[in-house]
This record gives C-alpha cells, structure tokens and sequence, in this order.
C-alpha cells in the first residue's frame, strides 16, 4: 500500500523542543519578578502554590483548554486577586511568562531538520499550545500554523486537523500529520483520516490495542532523510519504521 505526502502539518512542544525545561524556567523567571513587583502574590504563591493554582484554574474551566494563553492569565489574575495584589499587574505578569515562554532550545537535530522538510513540502505548524513562531525565528519555514485557540478546539479532535487540511488546500489522505503525542497527535490525526508519524525520541512502545501509526522515526532529522530518499515522487510506502 503507498500513499502521496502532499502537505505536512507538525506540532511543536515536545516535537521540535522539549518543553519541561522551558516550564520550569517559566516559574523561576514569574516568581523572581513577583517578588519584586507583587510581594504579596508571591509570599501567597510560591512556585509550587501557583503550580496547585495552576491546575486548579486549568480544571475549573475546561471551556478554555483550547485557549493555554487564556487559562495563563486567568491564572495570574486568580493569584493576583487572592493574594490580595494588584490585578492590574495580570498583563505585566503575562509578558513575563510569554517571553519564557518563546525561548526555546530546539532538539539537536530539529532546527535543520526542519528547514531540510520545509524545502521538500509545505508545513503547517499545528498546535495546542501558545509558541510564537515569529518570536522564536522559525516562522519563515512554515506556510501556515494554526493554532487550538484560533480554531476553537484542540487537538485530538477531528475539526482541527481537518482545518489544517483546508487551510492547506490538501486531501485529508495527503497529509501527514507529524508529532510526539500518541494520542492527541498521531491516533487523534489517524482518526481524522490524516497519516499520522510518530516522532518517538524515548523508544516509547506503541499501544498493542491500537493500529500502528503509518511512520515511526526517533528523530525529526530521520524524517527528513526519508522525504529526501523519496524525493522526485509524491508517494511512498505504508507502514514504514526507522529508529535513526
């Protein structure tokens, strides 16, 4: 069996850069500039306080779970208020966060993977989280990107990778969705009719109960060497595995 790879979409946390680094500075950076901005909120919230906090907001208000910029500054706004601080500084206090936020440290291999997928296909960046592409430099290597909270919902639900598909202007059989995530990611993709590629970088087991994503590689650099083998042809072998 061969299907034709027209378009790739890709999500980004945990695909192109881990992100538990990049959370973890976020709290150490929010809570030195509460300390001297908000005292109050960070007596009340320290980094664990607002991390109990965190999933607290997260869980109460699962409307907004396509939103993660929305659910980041209610939080603040949360701690803020019953801390007795100043809501106004819930802005400031976001602009720190997001600055954090967008800087990232790409895995060994991605950045120039990616450039090297780009040059062979269109990619869609596709993602429930709120990474800037502009801020991080990467956006010129993506003809489009959509993101959860502009579409309304989030991965692993059909209507966003089928979005992605359109803005694309690609069959839902032609594109290959690529990411971390065995759920929201490659069976979430499968389901919606998209191929689905496995970016399995910790030798991971599949689930036994599930059908076999259509590509597995450990690294983005791997994919990237199987576009190039293929290249001069719109289609390629099913079911195909690497662990480069």
């Amino acid at each position: 069996m061969s299907f034709p790879v027209r378009a790739i979409t890709l999500d980004l946390d945990d695909t192109l850069w881990p992100f538990p680094p990049i959370a973890e500075r976020i709290e150490r950076v929010l809570d030195d500039w509460l300390r001297t901005h908000a005292p109050r909120t960070a007596e009340r919230f320290p980094v664990q306080e607002m991390r109990a906090l965190r999933e607290r907001v997260f869980a109460e208000n699962p409307q907004l779970i396509h939103d993660l910029s929305a659910l980041r500054r209610l939080t603040l706004e949360h701690a803020l208020h019953e801390s007795g601080g100043d809501v106004a500084l819930a802005g400031a206090a976001y602009d720190v966060f997001y600055a954090e936020r967008n800087r990232v440290e790409f895995y060994d291999d991605a950045r120039a993977a990616l450039e090297r997928i780009a040059a062979r296909v269109p990619v869609l960046a596709l993602s429930n989280g709120n990474a800037d592409l502009a801020a991080i430099g990467i956006d010129h290597l993506f003809a489009h990107a959509l993101h959860s909270r502009e579409h309304g919902a989030a991965k692993p639900e059909a209507s966003i990778f089928h979005a992605a598909c359109a803005r694309l202007g690609c069959g839902h059989g032609e594109v290959l969705h690529v990411g971390d995530h065995v759920e929201t990611d490659v069976r979430g993709a499968m389901r919606a009719g998209l191929r689905g590629c496995w970016i399995n970088r910790t030798s991971a087991r599949w689930p036994q109960d599930a059908p076999p994503p259509d590509l597995e590689f450990a690294t983005l650099a791997a994919l990237a060497d199987w576009l190039e083998a293929r290249s001069g042809s719109d289609r390629v072998d099913h079911g195909e595995s690497a662990t480069a």
